[in-house]
């Protein structure tokens, strides 16, 4: 069965090619000038008979191509599948349910303009993001290890954490000079939350005995604190920052509508208005893509930092 795996995205990759070379497309269709679909098919059917090659004499490249290779399979299945009914039958609506050559039309006909509303979105992303954690780490570590900071800012906490941070829009529009410093507010917002909650559970679920032993030992308050409490609930704080990487990009998508002048939400919001829906979901497939490479990195982050736990930890 494994060995099957590392074939299925080359059988998958070339029954998309073919099919979409011999099946006429539908009527309703307007071509576009290249074949986009067909190119990228090509190019991850090449990459995959690569890899596939490479598996014969790399052991590493064997047990990768085993393990991605039924998803990456099904992802090819399912992008033939929507090829045939969007491209080559139209049973769905042209103008809702583009084909994908549209859509990776869109990703490399229009890839500098993305480029550009990835970057000032990322430029947002990573200021809220920044303050947000820092802030609610701090908070978290203040609420874990004093009772007197919990009895104040735990009441704030669970009153003003659960509110969604665009419910905020109508108060910040008018406390922040420019749109930039608003919108890096509500994304630090939503991620300060669940950051502060977390960190702050992490430090109250550590054990007494470790803080016995380290004050018999003659540790200090501090070295308590830092060698002792936050790296224990540091598995912890990565669940928050992970729930919290997720509330910033929703809270993205929201945030640059409030007057920013390119964003890639602002760029979907705006296709979506001159009914673009390719355009959209390039936009999608951009933002997935982004989501995704950001929580890898706090994922190897996370086995960095926590390699004494590696195979405990599940998230």
């Amino acid at each position: 069965m494994k060995r099957i795996n590392i074939w299925l995205p080359v059988i998958s990759g070339l029954l998309a090619m073919v099919l979409d070379i011999c099946l006429p497309n539908s009527f309703r269709y307007a071509a576009l000038k290249q074949p986009y679909f067909l190119y990228v098919l090509l190019a991850v059917t090449v990459f995959f008979a690569i890899a596939m090659i490479l598996s014969i004499f790399k052991n590493s490249v064997r047990l990768w191509t085993q393990h991605i290779g039924q998803f990456a399979g099904a992802v090819l299945l399912f992008l033939n599948v929507f090829n045939i009914v969007t491209k080559k039958l139209a049973l769905l609506p042209v103008i809702f349910f583009p084909a994908p050559d549209k859509i990776f039309g869109v990703l490399f006909e229009e890839w500098s303009f993305l480029a550009v509303c990835v970057f000032s979105s990322a430029k947002l992303l990573f200021t809220g993001f920044v303050f947000g954690a820092a802030v609610g780490f701090l908070t978290g570590i203040a609420v874990g290890f004093s009772r007197q900071a919990a009895y104040w800012v735990n009441p704030l906490v669970r009153i003003l954490g659960p509110i969604p941070a665009t419910a905020w829009i109508p108060i910040v529009l008018v406390s922040f000079p420019t749109t930039f410093s608003a919108s890096c507010f509500l994304i630090a917002l939503a991620v300060w939350f669940p950051t502060a909650v977390m960190t702050s559970s992490g430090i109250l679920n550590v054990q007494n005995a470790y803080f016995e032993v380290s004050s018999t030992l003659g540790a200090g308050r501090f070295y308590q604190i830092f060698k002792v409490g936050i790296p224990a609930a540091m598995p912890h704080v990565f669940i928050g920052l992970f729930n919290g990487a997720c509330a910033s990009f929703i809270t993205l998508m929201t945030a640059e509508m409030l007057g920013v002048k390119n964003g890639i939400g602002w760029y979907i919001n705006w296709q979506k208005d001159m009914m673009a829906y390719a355009n959209v979901y390039a936009g999608l497939i951009i933002i997935a893509v982004t989501f995704f490479v950001i929580i890898t990195i706090l994922f190897k982050l996370r086995d960095h930092l926590l390699v004494w736990q590696k195979g405990v930890i599940k998230w």
